[in-house]
């Protein structure tokens, strides 16, 4: 399979926000992508860029969000996830971890 391209990660990446701004509404979604080091996102919630390891940037920004909403966030991802199946996201890329 072919190596994931960080354009692939900056648009999981903003699928989750736009995802979690349904869910807590724009400002709070943003607000916690923000807290996430090595992502830097405008304040529409678009990736300006990715310093790092995006798996672990991706893993930092679900965790975000779980750690704000549970297991409610979490069962909203899957399915984001599952779109991108060749990204190596550890732990967050199965519905039992």
């Amino acid at each position: 399979m072919d190596q994931p391209t960080l354009d692939q990660y900056q648009e999981l990446i903003q699928n989750i926000i736009a995802k979690q701004s349904v869910i807590l509404g724009p400002d709070i979604s943003v607000l916690k992508a923000r807290n996430v080091k090595g992502l830097e996102i405008d304040a529409t919630g678009r990736v300006i860029a990715i310093t790092g390891d995006p798996n672990v940037i991706v893993s930092a920004l679900i965790d975000q969000y779980v750690n704000l909403s549970g297991l409610i966030v979490k069962n909203a991802m899957e399915p984001l996830l599952k779109k991108f199946p060749g990204l190596n996201l550890g732990n967050h890329s199965s519905p039992t971890g």
